[in-house]
């Protein structure tokens, strides 16, 4: 066989596995990241030109930081693609500015120290974001979906979103390398949570972590058998620990499964819940993913 046509062959052989791993579809619109005189404890993360996205309505997220930090940047790159999508995301604590090149995500906060944030500062930003909708000199007048909010934080801020989501304002839920601590008898600073708080979830859930390396994958694991009263996904990667994907560009897969779940939940993307739902979902097909459901239509 001639040279050229074997690495045509080689070519051909590989395609599938280049196929899988292609990038995810690009956001709608350019983003910024600012902070709000009008909200300064917090961050929010936009669509650059509000006019560009016309009269599509943005959903709202509200977002709790590793750590419980208060460090409404932290997170910067995958809460960046997500408002690309076509969000308006509210992330706990203001800008703190440059980290470290080797600096990731907050990760676990001191069980004996006082809480940085906590579970009502998600409350405060979907409050702000339903007074914003409504104030008749908002660049966000009649601009947001005031009737689909999601809450999601990473490791402590996690334990955060699962208690903010008792709000009935609330159509979904994230809970990312995060879970309620053991047999659940007590949160942590910050975090009110127990095992007993997991009945107060009333809308889809996602649990997404890293492998048995997370130091959240077991307890992750624990709730997502607890849940038996609303439809709930739970999905970890292989090679991927507590730190997740969030620094990567773009978020990484975490980012791209984060839009997927918020565009199925919240906008009734077909793409998104394919995702999801099915024997053969996209992300159960995927290398070095594992998904277990429950109650998805």
């Amino acid at each position: 066989m001639k040279l050229p046509i074997l690495a045509a062959t080689l070519a051909a052989l590989v395609l599938p596995s280049a196929v899988v791993a292609r990038e995810p579809a690009p956001p709608l619109y350019q983003a910024v990241m600012e902070s709000d005189p009008s909200l300064p404890t917090h961050t929010v993360y936009r669509p650059a030109d509000l006019a560009a996205v016309g009269a599509t309505k943005l959903p709202i997220l509200a977002w709790a930081n590793g750590a419980c930090a208060n460090e409404g940047d932290a997170f910067a790159k995958f809460l960046t693609e997500i408002a690309g999508h076509g969000y308006l995301v509210v992330a706990i604590g203001p800008i703190v500015g440059p980290k470290p090149p080797t600096a990731g995500p907050p990760q676990r906060p001191d069980m004996n120290a006082p809480p940085k944030t906590t579970s009502s500062q998600l409350i405060d930003a979907i409050d702000w974001a339903v007074a914003e909708n409504a104030r008749s000199d908002s660049r966000y007048k009649g601009r947001l979906d005031v009737k689909k909010i999601a809450v999601m934080g990473m490791s402590c801020g996690g334990l955060q979103a699962i208690e903010a989501s008792a709000d009935p304002r609330v159509t979904t839920t994230g809970v990312w390398n995060s879970g309620v601590l053991g047999t659940g008898t007590g949160g942590l600073p910050g975090a009110n949570v127990t095992k007993a708080s997991l009945k107060a979830l009333h809308g889809p859930a996602i649990y997404v972590s890293g492998d048995a390396s997370d130091i959240a994958f077991g307890n992750a694991n624990d709730d997502f058998a607890r849940i038996d009263h609303i439809p709930v996904v739970r999905a970890y990667e292989d090679g991927v620990g507590h730190g997740g994907t969030y620094g990567q560009p773009r978020g990484g897969a975490f980012g791209e499964v984060a839009v997927a779940w918020l565009n199925w939940q919240l906008k009734g993307d077909k793409a998104g819940r394919a995702m999801f739902v099915g024997p053969d979902c996209r992300l159960c097909a995927r290398p070095g993913w594992h998904v277990e459901r429950k109650g998805l239509k």
